[in-house]
């Protein structure tokens, strides 16, 4: 376990091997789950900002699910989190020319339409942010890939032998700084050369 602050990550995460194969997997934490993805309180404002823009490139089932269901919902397990069609896809979904699942949302932004790349949890998946029920300002930083459908990342990312937390640098930066991530590197780096 590492500490950095009041961040607890697990040693998963700097150990564990993970690099996305898009090729293999097609998308599919984009459509398989118990919810869609957890959205941050801050996020669900961040939602309602860009939707506009956003619903150029989202389905006609995900924008009919936005309007039945609402652009975020509340799950009792999960809290608030992104719409889903028919329980599966989430509803900011859709797929490309391959059949990969892709997201509106970081469409809209790679094409400049909006500042905002698509919820944290997904950015940072297969890493896991949990808040503490004793302690709200700390949190669990947790690697968990799917099983089956994260088996070829896990093997890229060992073949490419690229960390977990260094092929989510951009998203752990973005969660919560250049100076955690820095750390994080250091005590990382630390860590293996003392083993």
């Amino acid at each position: 376990m590492i500490v950095i602050d009041q961040v607890l990550i697990s040693d998963e995460v700097v150990d564990e091997h993970f690099v996305c194969d898009l090729s293999k997997c097609k998308g599919g934490c984009c459509e398989d789950g118990d919810a869609g993805a957890p959205l941050e309180t801050q996020e669900l404002d961040q939602l309602i900002a860009v939707y506009d823009a956003v619903l150029p490139y989202m389905t006609p089932e995900g924008i009919k699910e936005t309007e039945r269901q609402g652009k975020y919902i509340y799950d009792r397990e999960f809290g608030w989190v992104t719409p889903t069609i028919k329980g599966e896809m989430c509803a900011y979904g859709y797929r490309d020319e391959t059949g990969t699942v892709k997201c509106a949302i970081e469409k809209a932004y790679l094409e400049g339409k909006i500042e905002w790349k698509k919820p944290i949890s997904c950015h940072l998946f297969p890493i896991r942010i949990q808040r503490s029920k004793q302690d709200p300002d700390m949190e669990y930083v947790n690697y968990e890939p799917r099983e089956d459908l994260c088996k070829a990342a896990c093997k890229l990312g060992k073949r490419l032998k690229v960390p977990a937390y260094v092929f989510l640098k951009e998203a752990i930066i973005r969660k919560y700084g250049e100076e955690f991530y820095d750390t994080l590197d250091q005590t990382a780096k630390h860590i293996k050369d003392s083993q």
